[in-house]
């Protein structure tokens, strides 16, 4: 069982993202519109993977996996049209631009799950650029 958990507070597109992920081989979802939910649901059962919109109703999904991810070593992909405004934060981060194109989210999340996010360790951001060293 691969649980997702998809940080998205548009319902169309939460759900198109969840049946594309049904696709990859996640069985189990959680959909969070706000931060608050996010970090509830990834604290009940941490996500093996997070698709995430930087801006969502309460702050922004970046803020949601920052928190999550401060412990923890997860794939994340963002799905968003605010791409400069995660690349500010995050540099090396696996990002899909909105309109979602669904190929590009299945290659996105094939190389977050090589590379998967966290901010344990040194506090330094680890992603596709920067890997965690063994």
């Amino acid at each position: 069982m691969s649980h997702a958990l998809i940080i998205e507070d548009e319902f169309l597109l939460a759900f198109t993202v969840e049946e594309a992920l049904r696709h990859l081989g996640y069985t189990t979802f959680e959909i969070a519109t706000t931060m608050a939910e996010a970090v509830a649901a990834a604290e009940k059962q941490c996500p093996e993977l997070i698709v995430a919109d930087h801006r969502i109703m309460d702050g922004t999904g970046t803020d949601a996996v920052m928190t999550i991810c401060s412990d923890q070593v997860i794939p994340v992909v963002f799905v968003t049209s605010s791409e400069p405004e995660v690349r500010e934060r995050l540099p090396d981060a696996f990002v899909v631009p909105k309109p979602l194109n669904l190929p590009e989210l299945e290659a996105a999340v094939k190389a977050a799950r090589k590379r998967p996010f966290t901010l344990a360790g040194d506090g330094e951001a680890q992603g596709p650029e920067n890997p965690q060293e063994d």
